[in-house]
């Protein structure tokens, strides 16, 4: 009697040598590879009992899971309902009785994507029915209204749509994606490919089990992976990620079906070794308070969050991204936070200066003076609100509240490295008018002491290119030989170049009574 191991139903079976020579393939299902006869009347035994191996008469799929590698990538699912169980597939399907919990989830319908802000009925049709608002304005029809009642709201007054549950995809599991991407279909010759091992004082023919090891093993080794415009909408089942493919460094799961933060934790909290997160065009709702970051992404160097629809209410988000040291380069691009040119730059010297570790911001380095420009900046603009919650420039008086401290958890460092604000500093601004905006600055010239020191003022967003403009008409020296610092009796010794001609004084903290340094 010999032992034959199964690799599709992951069992131990006994057949005799007039078995083995009379092994019966059957194509008829992939879930049914071979079909081995026994020596009894009736038909042939399966990995699941006895069946004709007929394609009609193939039993239905066993409750209990074949091995991952050898779940062949599952269709993509055409619709799910709103309440998810995730199948051995991977594919989310949804029950019509429960409804609730579709709200807010992503969607997809025939390459657009959305959001549920409703589901139920809507007379006088009947069934159940999701509001969908939709990413592009222009595939919808209304602004959630039917009839004169309004079942939801839209940005847009063509954004939403009405759509039945069984219409839209909810997507797939992070694990079901990369398979459906990256698993390696089997060859024929995989198919007929025997081989006999012993475990123990046994002979095992192993069938298929070439095939297990090399699924799994090319699992195993990925290390880059994308994953963009796969339908991803969940994690999956938990710890399936760290045991299937745990050596993944870069991720891309842009443009998917991930509808908050706290799903991306649960897929990054599986993957110890990631450095590069791409999460671009997944319209995703962010952590209004603190959120376990540090553990789940403590080797992460990279992060990308353009078009995610990250807003001002959802600002304190960024303070979290402190916490992560590995971090050093974050883009944030086209989102509500960083739209239009002058709330775009102010957006940039914030989160500079709330990210003390970052390196690169939308692809742009962070000089070490816009660094210092920016927490100078950030320092005197919540100066008044540092003093209201308790702060003083007597290190033992200064105490600010829980609440400031939330807000601004690196205020108390930036007051150490630059000294708290003085009350000067923290004037009321008055109206906007040319006169409040000038900036009476001494002019010298280290290298040609003959010329005399000017004293000139200057608009704070006068830039650097029209400074040296002016200079150039009133020494006759060409622009492109000027270079430009400044001093400040705040810092004494300590010159600052200004060197991006595109921008203003302003930008480099210029204020009343510093002193430019024109060289040529």
């Amino acid at each position: 009697m010999r032992v034959h191991w199964d690799a599709l139903s992951g069992r131990f079976r006994r057949r005799d040598r007039l078995a083995s020579s009379r092994r019966l393939r059957c194509c008829g299902s992939i879930w049914a590879r071979r079909c081995v006869p026994c020596q009894l009347p009736g038909p042939p035994l399966t990995p699941w009992g006895r069946t004709s191996c007929l394609p009609d008469a193939l039993p239905p799929r066993p409750e209990a899971p074949l091995p991952a590698a050898l779940r062949g990538p599952p269709p993509r699912p055409a619709a799910a309902a709103v309440r998810s169980h995730i199948l051995h597939s991977g594919c989310l399907i949804m029950s019509d009785t429960l409804m609730l919990d579709a709200i807010g989830r992503r969607v997809e319908l025939n390459g657009e994507h959305g959001t549920v802000r409703f589901s139920g009925i809507v007379p006088p049709v009947a069934g159940l029915w999701l509001g969908v608002e939709w990413d592009n304005p222009e595939r919808g029809k209304h602004d959630g209204s039917h009839e004169g009642t309004v079942y939801f709201k839209c940005r847009h007054p063509t954004g939403g749509s009405f759509i039945r549950p069984n219409k839209v995809n909810f997507g797939v599991d992070f694990l079901t994606a990369v398979k459906n991407r990256y698993v390696l279909e089997d060859g024929a010759e995989d198919h007929g490919k025997e081989q006999i091992i012993t475990i123990g004082k046994k002979p095992v023919e192993t069938i298929g089990f070439d095939s297990v090891i090399k699924q799994q093993s090319h699992l195993n080794n990925l290390q880059e992976i994308s994953l963009r415009n796969c339908a991803v909408s969940c994690a999956g089942e938990k710890g399936g990620i760290a045991r299937t493919c745990p050596n993944i460094t870069r991720v891309d799961v842009s443009k998917n079906l991930l509808a908050s933060w706290d799903e991306v934790i649960r897929i990054a909290d599986q993957l110890k070794n990631l450095v590069v997160l791409n999460l671009s065009e997944n319209k995703m709702q962010f952590p209004s308070g603190s959120s376990a970051v540090t553990g789940t992404f403590s080797t992460l160097k990279v992060l990308v969050l353009n078009q995610t629809g990250i807003t001002w209410t959802e600002w304190s988000f960024i303070n979290e991204l402190d916490k992560l040291q590995s971090l050093r380069a974050l883009s944030c691009l086209r989102n509500p936070l960083t739209e239009g040119s002058k709330e775009a730059q102010t957006t940039r010297q914030l989160i500079i200066a709330k990210i003390g570790q970052l390196k690169t911001l939308n692809k742009c380095e962070i000089l070490p003076e816009e660094r210092r420009g920016a927490e100078l900046d950030y320092r005197k603009a919540f100066g008044n609100e540092w003093k209201k919650a308790g702060g003083h420039q007597d290190p033992e008086k200064n105490r600010p509240n829980e609440e400031f401290l939330a807000a601004h958890p690196r205020y108390q460092l930036l007051c150490h490295k630059y000294g708290a604000p003085e009350d000067g500093e923290l004037k009321v601004q008055q109206p906007f008018m040319l006169k409040n905006q000038l900036l009476t600055l001494k002019i010298k010239y280290p290298n040609h002491l003959e010329q005399k020191v000017l004293e000139k003022q200057l608009p704070g967003s006068m830039t650097v290119q029209k400074v040296k403009a002016l200079l150039s008409r009133l020494l006759k020296v060409p622009v492109s030989e000027l270079l430009l610092s400044y001093e400040s009796p705040k810092m004494p010794g300590r010159e600052i170049e200004l060197g991006n001609d595109l921008q203003s004084l302003q930008f480099y903290s210029v204020e009343n009574g510093d002193c430019l340094l024109v060289r040529w």
